[in-house]
């Protein structure tokens, strides 16, 4: 399954530059290439195979917490923490149906502000990279796999209730590959649904 996630990004590649054409030019649409930190949007990969559901989210911190530095007052750290808790519940925001008896077998969360908590080793590298090229920002990645008991029952997923919890997430770039093939669709809060 893992396999399919990393493939994702490139299979819909010409779907997300064609969407990237069609919205407004700043100076990070120079950069809009996937994986880019670009405030306000985030990325969202997801499979189904067989009863298998993976969901990965990767978003800019500001997206979600309001800030991107090292949280050093009480009310960042706060903030973290809620933060965290809201994403260590994700069958709160990725609004699956409950006919598909999904039930969260694993969930990673993984960002520097995160202090280290479910941050993975193999990822270091990455972050390194990003914090050298992007200054002060930070990114949160978390990555969740489901077993679904009724796949057939999961039709797709509805990101209404993300974009009310982060409301600093303007739009979200999802990808997914289902039984019926794969799409990508450019997600905003008054149109959080896409399709497996």
């Amino acid at each position: 399954m893992r396999h399919l996630l990393l493939a994702l990004p490139f299979a819909l590649l010409p779907v997300i530059a064609h969407a990237a054409e069609h919205h407004h030019h700043d100076h990070h649409d120079e950069h809009a290439s996937l994986g880019s930190h670009e405030h306000g949007v985030a990325q969202l990969d997801a499979a189904l195979e067989g009863t298998v559901l993976e969901i990965e989210l990767r978003s800019p911190a500001i997206n979600l917490l309001g800030f991107e530095h090292a949280a050093n007052s009480a009310e960042d750290k706060r903030k973290v923490a809620d933060t965290r808790a809201q994403l260590e519940q994700p069958d709160r925001l990725f609004g699956l149906s409950a006919e598909a008896g999904c039930r969260l077998d694993e969930a990673r969360l993984e960002s520097p502000l995160f202090a280290g908590k479910g941050h993975e080793h193999e990822h270091e590298h990455e972050h390194e990279h990003e914090q050298h090229d992007a200054g002060t920002h930070s990114d949160v990645h978390a990555h969740y796999r489901y077993d679904c008991s009724a796949p057939d029952a999961l039709t797709g997923l509805d990101l209404q209730a993300l974009f009310e919890a982060f409301p600093g997430t303007d739009k979200i770039q999802a990808q997914v590959i289902g039984p019926n093939g794969q799409q990508g669709k450019l997600l905003r809060a008054k149109q959080a649904q896409i399709t497996f």
